[in-house]
Order: C-alpha cells, then sequence, then structure tokens
C-alpha cells in the first residue's frame, strides 16, 4: 500500500477547503442581514428624504428577552453538566468529574462566555459553535526583589527557570544582646520563563467556521475546521518555526471581509506600515477524514495550514481521535445541518412594523407641524410664516381680511389606525416564537386587563416554545462536556489539589473513563422563578407526605432526594451553590441517625421477664375490675333498701298527719273525731 503524499494530500484538502468556504460565503448572506436587523441596520427598506428614519428593533427585542432564560436555565445550576458512568467501576469517577469539570474545569477555560456566546449566535445567525483546546504557551514575568538575605537569595534563584538581570548588595546592621552584626543585603531583579497548559472554550465566529456543504452534522462531514487571519507572533508563541512563518504570505483583504467587517474593524488603516511579528496571515486548523495510509478506511487527521493550503504551507500533520467543535441550535430543521434563527420569524415583522412606524411619525409631524397656505402680497412679513418663532407676530395689510390671507393645509389623522396594525404584528411575533413578555420570565400578574386563567394559558404557551429551544441547545451541549472531559483526561499528566466547598480535595482524570456519558441539566425550565419555586413547593409537600406515611426508610424518597429538593429550591430562588446554606449528610451521618432512631432490641431474658410483668399487670387489673364491681352491685342492693325503707316511712307520716287534721275539723265542726278504723277503712 501506498500512503499518500504530501502533494495529494494538500490538493485534496485544498478543494474541499473551497467546497466549504462557498457555502460559507452563501449564508453569509443571510448572516450578514441578520446582524444588520438587530443592529437596527436595514438597507433593504431605505427611509425618503426630509421623512422619518425610525427602525423598529423587533429582532433585538425578541432574542434579548429570550437569552435570559436561556442562559438561567442552562447555566444557572451549581452543576451545569453531570457524568453518568458506562461500565462497573466508574461511579466514582463520574462523581469526581462532575464535580472536577464543574466548579474547576468548566470556569477556568472561559465557559461561560462561550455558551452565552453560542447561544446568542444561535437565536441570532442559526447556529452557534463551540471549540476546544488545550492550550500550551511561554509566559515571561520580570520582577524586583529587595531587602533578600542570602537564604531567601539563593531560593529564589535556585529555579532553572529564574533568570538573574540585576543584583546589587548593601550591608544592614542588626542589634542584637550580644552586640551589633553586620549581615548583607540582596536587591535583585530577575526574569521567570515558563510554560502553562490549560484547557479553553471559545464560540467561533461564523465567518471562520469551515463545514462540508453536504454535512448534516459535524460527525458526518469530511472536513471541519476554522480559517482566521492569526498574526505571525501568535504562531512563533505556538511553538511553530519562526523562519518558516515569516514566509507565509501576508493575509488578503478580499475574503470574507463584509462578515468579519460587521464585527470588528481592522486594527491598522490601509497602506499603514506594519510590523513583521503583527501581520496577518491566513490560518487554517482543519479535522479531515481521509485515507492517507491507503488501507480503504478514512481516519481522522489535525492538518494545520499558515499562508494557504499548498504543499508548503503545511505545518502540522498528524492523527486524531475527535472533532473538537459542537454545533448548537435552538430549533431543529429537519434534514439540514443549519436551524432556524429568532431572526428568520422576526425579519419580516420588523420590517413591515418599520414601514408602519415611519408613516405614522410623518402623520404625526404634519398634523404637528401644518402647511401653511399663504395669500401672495397681502403679508407684510413673510419670513414670520415660513419661518415662524414664538412670539412673533404676523403682519397684514391694511383692510385684509386675516383669516384669508393666512391658512393651514387640513391632513387626515390616520395614524390611530396603523395603532391596531402594529398590535396585531406583535401578536404575530408572539405566536411565531412563543417570545412574550410572560415567557421571559416576567412575573404574570404583570399582564393587566387579563383574567388570571387567560394569563396563565399565555404563559404557558410561551415557556413550552422557551422550554424547547432550552432543552434542544443543551442536547447539543452535552457534546462540549465531552470534549472536556477527554481533553482533562488526556493532557493532566499529574495529581491536582484544588479548594473545593471550603476543604481541600485532591483530583486525578488519568484513571476516569473518557468516555463516559453527559448530561446538561435544565434547570426547572423557562419560566418565571415563581413557576419554579411553585413547583418545587409541590414536589416538597409529596415528599414530607411520604415520609410521614412511610417513614424515613420507605422505598419513595431518600435523603439524597430530600436534599436535592431542598438544593432546587435554592436554586429557583436565584442563589447559587446550595452548601452556602444547606449542609449535604453524609451516608454515614445518615446511617448513624437512622441507628439511633431506631428502638433497642433487649435479649431474651428481658422480653421473658417483660412477658411475665405483662401478665402479671393484665391479672392485676382483671382482679382490681372484679373487685370494682362487686363494690358497685353492693352499693346498688343498700341504696335500693334505703330506698324502699324511706318510701314506708314516708307513707306512715303522711297517714298521722291526714288523721290529725282531720280530728282538727271535726272539733271544730261539734262532732265525733274519727277513730283509726275510720282511717283503714272499716265500719264503726
Amino acid at each position: 500500500m501506498a500512503a499518500m503524499t504530501k502533494q495529494a494530500l494538500a490538493d485534496l484538502v485544498g478543494q474541499l477547503v473551497k467546497d466549504c468556504e462557498s457555502y460559507r460565503d452563501a449564508l453569509s448572506i443571510d448572516r450578514i442581514r441578520a446582524m444588520e436587523y438587530y443592529d437596527g441596520v436595514m438597507k433593504d427598506v431605505p427611509s425618503d428624504a426630509n421623512r422619518s428614519k425610525v427602525v423598529s428593533r423587533d429582532v433585538r427585542a425578541a432574542v434579548k428577552k429570550v437569552l435570559p432564560s436561556l442562559i438561567r436555565t442552562v447555566l444557572g445550576n451549581d452543576k451545569v453538566v453531570e457524568y453518568q458512568p458506562v461500565n462497573q467501576g466508574d461511579e466514582a469517577g463520574a462523581e469526581q468529574a462532575t464535580d472536577y469539570i464543574n466548579y474547576i474545569v468548566f470556569p477556568e477555560s472561559d465557559g461561560y462566555d462561550a455558551v452565552q456566546d453560542a447561544a446568542h449566535d444561535a437565536l441570532k445567525l442559526r447556529n452557534g459553535v463551540i471549540r476546544w483546546w488545550y492550550e500550551k504557551r511561554k509566559t515571561v514575568e520580570v520582577s524586583s526583589h529587595s531587602g533578600l538575605d542570602e537564604q531567601a537569595l539563593v531560593q529564589l534563584i535556585a529555579d532553572d527557570a529564574v533568570e538573574v538581570l540585576e543584583q546589587s548588595q548593601s550591608v544592614e546592621v542588626i542589634e542584637l544582646p550580644t552586640g551589633r552584626v553586620e549581615e548583607p543585603v540582596f536587591n535583585v531583579k530577575i526574569r521567570r520563563t515558563g510554560e502553562r497548559g490549560t484547557t479553553r472554550l471559545a464560540a467561533v465566529p461564523l465567518e471562520e467556521f469551515l463545514i462540508h456543504p453536504d454535512a448534516i452534522s459535524i460527525d458526518d462531514s469530511p472536513i471541519t475546521g476554522i480559517n482566521r487571519r492569526m498574526r505571525r507572533s501568535d504562531l512563533v508563541a505556538m511553538g511553530y518555526d519562526r523562519a518558516k512563518v515569516e514566509g507565509f504570505t501576508v493575509a488578503g483583504d478580499d475574503d470574507g471581509d463584509d462578515e468579519a467587517f460587521s464585527r470588528r474593524r481592522d486594527i491598522f488603516s490601509e497602506g499603514e506600515a506594519t510590523a513583521t511579528a503583527l501581520q496577518e496571515v491566513e490560518y487554517y486548523e482543519l479535522y479531515v477524514k481521509v485515507d492517507a495510509d491507503d488501507d480503504g478506511i478514512a481516519e481522522l487527521r489535525r492538518l494545520v495550514f499558515a499562508g494557504g493550503t499548498g504543499p508548503e504551507n503545511l505545518l502540522s500533520d498528524e492523527e486524531w481521535d475527535e472533532v473538537p467543535f459542537a454545533d448548537l441550535i435552538i430549533e431543529r430543521r429537519p434534514h439540514q445541518r443549519e436551524g432556524n434563527a429568532v431572526t428568520d420569524d422576526m425579519a419580516e415583522i420588523q420590517r413591515v412594523k418599520t414601514v408602519l412606524l415611519r408613516q405614522t411619525l410623518d402623520n404625526l409631524y404634519w398634523q404637528n407641524n401644518q402647511q401653511p397656505i399663504v395669500q401672495e402680497g397681502v403679508i407684510q412679513n413673510p419670513e414670520s410664516v415660513l419661518n415662524p418663532k414664538f412670539g412673533q407676530p404676523i403682519r397684514v395689510g391694511q383692510g385684509v381680511d386675516v383669516r384669508g390671507a393666512v391658512g393651514y393645509t387640513a391632513v387626515p389623522f390616520v395614524a390611530r389606525e396603523s395603532f391596531s396594525m402594529l398590535g396585531y404584528l406583535d401578536q404575530e411575533a408572539t405566536d411565531r416564537t412563543g417570545i412574550s413578555d410572560a415567557s421571559s420570565g416576567m412575573a404574570p400578574d404583570a399582564l393587566q386587563n387579563m383574567t388570571a386563567k387567560a394569563t396563565a394559558l399565555v404563559e404557558q404557551a410561551g415557556i413550552g416554545q422557551t422550554e424547547l429551544m432550552v432543552r434542544t441547545f443543551a442536547q447539543g451541549l452535552a457534546r462540549v462536556f465531552k470534549g472536556l472531559l477527554g481533553l482533562v483526561i488526556k493532557h493532566q499528566d499529574r495529581p491536582r489539589a484544588v479548594r473545593l466547598r471550603g476543604k481541600w480535595v485532591t483530583f486525578d482524570p488519568r484513571h476516569w473513563n473518557a468516555g463516559m456519558d453527559a448530561t446538561v441539566n435544565t434547570g426547572l425550565g423557562a419560566g418565571t422563578r415563581e413557576r419554579d419555586m411553585l413547583m418545587i413547593q409541590m414536589i416538597q409537600q409529596l415528599q414530607e407526605k411520604l415520609l410521614m406515611t412511610l417513614g424515613p426508610d420507605n422505598p419513595y424518597v431518600s435523603p439524597d432526594n430530600l436534599y436535592n429538593g431542598i438544593a432546587k429550591t435554592v436554586e429557583a430562588a436565584g442563589l447559587k451553590s446550595p452548601d452556602l446554606y444547606f449542609t449535604k449528610p453524609t451516608p454515614e451521618d445518615i446511617q448513624k441517625r437512622m441507628q439511633a432512631a431506631e428502638p433497642q432490641q433487649p435479649d431474651a431474658g428481658m422480653q421473658q421477664l417483660q412477658m411475665q410483668m405483662q401478665l402479671a399487670n393484665e391479672k392485676a387489673r382483671m382482679d382490681g375490675e372484679n373487685a370494682r364491681r362487686k363494690l358497685e352491685m353492693e352499693r346498688e342492693l343498700k341504696l335500693a333498701e334505703i330506698q324502699q325503707n324511706g318510701a314506708l316511712k314516708r307513707y306512715q307520716i303522711d297517714a298521722e298527719l291526714n288523721l290529725k287534721r282531720e280530728q282538727n275539723l271535726a272539733e271544730m265542726a261539734g262532732g265525733t273525731a274519727l277513730t283509726t278504723a275510720h282511717i283503714g277503712g272499716m265500719p264503726g
């Protein structure tokens, strides 16, 4: 098998690059228009002379409404990404990688800026591209030190990377109890050189990104890379040969200038002399699938060109393991790499609203500045009508009717008809994008003159589309974090101690699995914080109910589940790092507390003694109950006897009283007294 020659490789890559550049230039027309619409520059809607030039900024307003929700939902979490184990034994590595990437590597790599820039590009320009790489740069630091003793001087210059530039010596007198002592004191100026390596993340400007026009995604593209202008000094700092770099042709002024100029202007003016180190050359970093060894299988290779794509411009050629780019979108187009942007939905509306606004303002201008009608020859000072001033009189000739001398054209007020049309267009924009005040994080109570149910429906409609944007964006972002993990595993060749949650922790990524899955946390949703808090409260109430009903060892809610609910409450409140407010219990602490809560199990003898005591107590209780019942029965019998005797005694007393009363009545009447026999009812 014959390996591909350097010339053949350069020819193949050159043809692929031309295809990519043609494709990029075709798409740049839409991107330039999107950037201009965002900035309020509308060349396709020119204004008339002496008329309103106002521009409706609907694209900018829509992007700025939805961008905070997108960024808050993705980057607002304390853990942006979580790594999942794929093989047995990856559990510990996945947990360590999650902490290390979220708290150390991602912030150090400028990850927050890269994600925010890519989200902005995706919303405005259809696609946002992020690349990751490991950067090694030489550093030079010059510092001055004074008042050093001999031991401190030796420690300072003992490092091989330190070069002494200047040194001076003096004598210092020190007062000691034994007397005066003279000590030498040194002043030095040193240069420290070193090499520092770090992972980097950055959003790629789309005018620099190269991908084949036939590709549906980065994975199936035969070529992916960047084409940018770099200064010669930057290439030399990257380690390339200086003599070769200085021989490359300076970049021309006719390649992709339109789109680049819309972002930034050139540093040096045309015709201005530029130092060789600051001259810019074309730089290509390409990842190409090519069968360089003629084995019938295309392998991925990393090729670096500068000054062109010829064989003499090749700076690096090596086999590679991945394409370090991620293509992020907010709305998919089936079977296409490009996504849909907010600009695609809002550009037409911005164009129509701009025309309506200009016409409306022109009508108002005519109402406020009416055109005068003057009878010629009757106005003695015409400038008072042509250039009116406050308080300036208009003088007319003697005997001239003032009402007929000066008049004004009657312009009908039609602006009110435009207002209803502008409202319709705003509603159309909401229907197309789902972006409204409610979906942008504004409290639904701010929507006046609407019922609570109607407000909720408006909010839910907007949040649904915004959540889809977030999930689509996060799906592409997972590729970034997998690539970042691979960089750390490949390039960090020693353990590193970092301060995490107030403690020093050592991470050694060399033993982690680079193929672990990455899941980007999308928070609680893209709605308002009030909605997120309400959802979390409902979940916590259900957790509390299960814990109270089934106990702490139930199969539904674990201590980790409970802490996750607390952490999400802190995040929904807009605060980061729940560890500042709540401490996550360790498994050992949970086990100790559960054991302390469990009742102590007595031994067999204690159980038998307790059973005997329970039987004795039960017997005593039954005996007491029987005695109580016996006493109650005796008391009831005694009470019945007393009641019976009392009734008889009362009968006798009543009979005696009746007898005495009859006797008294008889004596008063003069008759004989009744005998006791009459009382019993017997004849006398």
